[in-house]
């Protein structure tokens, strides 16, 4: 009996530990969180209006007609012959985070899937490390590898690493681009999120051709002036997402801390509660046998 009370005493001590970590980690997420969504809020601020922007320019192009455009990057998206995918995924560099990785490793899959029963090639390009190794360990290729960008957002790395795509899709060697990861929707949920992209089509159900304030002049050059501001607009988007991801990973991680310290908490009791009957149980036993030797020495 005193060593099962002894074994339940560790237990309660491990578990008071563990629940010392998650509740830390909670407080660590939380505090990357603000900081992190602020970021984020920031940056959407900034990519709605170059969304805003680029629908303006797009709804010119609608008006003059995509087959007055030269560039690569505008092309009409209906009967287009699509025989390679290219998909680019963000997930965190460290666990602990809930379903946070698993979400966007399923939907990655399905993607997948689905191309492949078109019989559409796919190649996957990934960052952070635990949708990497998920992949390599299932002996997915995986084209391009960054491991340490979704942890440390940086505009520069997202842009040269989105111009390694953009340039195979100029080469012919994709068809179309897309990325997908988990976003910030507030302090406790998060949203998948799967974005097009490459090529840089319309949307004619949410362009409005007469509410356009941009205004695009025909001259030699205006091909070359859409590139650049194309090449700006996937950079950006591709630095966005992985800061959106990164404030979705905190809230997971945040959340996935929360719960793992109030089941520590309520493990805690269970174990406590344990522990006092097998406590009351040896003290009975104890007192059982002091009467039985008195009674035996009468």
């Amino acid at each position: 009996m005193g060593n099962n009370l002894k074994e339940i005493r560790k237990q309660i001590g491990s578990v008071k530990n563990t629940q010392k970590t998650t509740r830390a980690m909670k407080l660590v997420s939380t505090s990357k969180l603000k900081k992190a969504e602020e970021m984020a809020k920031r940056s959407k601020v900034f990519a709605n209006k170059l969304n805003e922007v680029f629908n303006d320019i797009l709804s010119k192009i609608k008006i003059r007609g995509l087959e007055n455009i030269n560039s690569k990057y505008f092309l009409n998206l209906k009967d287009r012959d699509i025989k390679k995918v290219d998909i680019i995924f963000v997930t965190a560099d460290k666990g602990l985070c809930g379903g946070f990785n698993s979400m966007t490793i399923k939907e990655v899959i399905r993607l997948m899937n689905e191309y492949k029963s078109q019989g559409i090639k796919v190649r996957l390009r990934g960052i952070g490390k635990k949708g990497i190794a998920y992949f390599v360990f299932n002996e997915i290729e995986v084209l391009d590898k960054i491991a340490d960008l979704s942890s440390f957002p940086d505009y520069d790395r997202a842009a040269a690493f989105a111009m390694k795509v953009v340039q195979d899709y100029l080469d012919g060697l994709t068809d179309e681009v897309l990325i997908v990861h988990n976003g910030f929707k507030n302090m406790i949920s998060q949203e998948l999120k799967v974005k097009n992209l490459l090529p840089l089509g319309i949307d004619t159900k949410t362009l409005d051709v007469n509410s356009s304030a941009v205004t695009i002049e025909p001259d030699d050059e205006e091909d070359l002036v859409l590139d650049e501001l194309a090449k700006k607009y996937i950079e950006y988007n591709m630095y966005y997402a992985l800061i959106d991801s990164l404030a979705a990973e905190h809230s997971s991680r945040m959340q996935a801390m929360d719960t793992a310290t109030n089941n520590a908490g309520e493990l805690v009791k269970s174990l406590t509660v344990s522990y006092n009957k097998a406590r009351q149980e040896a003290i009975t036993t104890e007192l059982v046998e002091i009467n039985a030797g008195v009674e035996a020495m009468k």
